[in-house]
């Protein structure tokens, strides 16, 4: 399995930043893929932001991103995004993709994707 991610970078506080999670290899046909991110200076430490789960679209979001984050899937693309709107300072973090296979939720997963740095700065 490949999880392959794009769409982090440099924003202001109040701005938009849409993450992309391209994956493949799966061997089963419903998984549950979403977001850890993991702060600066804290290497063992990753939280889960959102997760979604391919067989029936259900969601889980952090409390201090509902309202702000959305998560959605292309199910022919094997294509997750997350829609990361009102960014916070305290939003800063790399962001890694993260998959578990046979599952409705992403505790545990089985795989990882390289990562992918926000930042929200003036």
């Amino acid at each position: 399995v490949q999880l392959v991610e794009s769409g982090g970078g440099l924003v202001q506080p109040g701005g938009s930043l849409r993450l992309s999670c391209a994956a493949s290899g799966f061997t089963r046909d419903y998984y549950a893929i979403g977001w850890f991110r993991q702060y600066p200076g804290k290497e063992r430490e990753r939280e889960a932001v959102s997760c979604i789960a391919s067989a029936d679209g259900s969601t889980y979001y952090k409390d201090s991103v509902k309202g702000r984050f959305t998560i959605s899937i292309d199910n022919g693309k094997n294509t997750m995004y997350l829609q990361m709107n009102t960014l916070k300072p305290e939003d800063t973090a790399i962001y890694y993709c993260a998959a578990r296979v046979g599952s409705y939720g992403c505790a545990n997963p089985d795989y990882w994707g390289q990562g992918t740095q926000v930042s929200v700065s003036q």
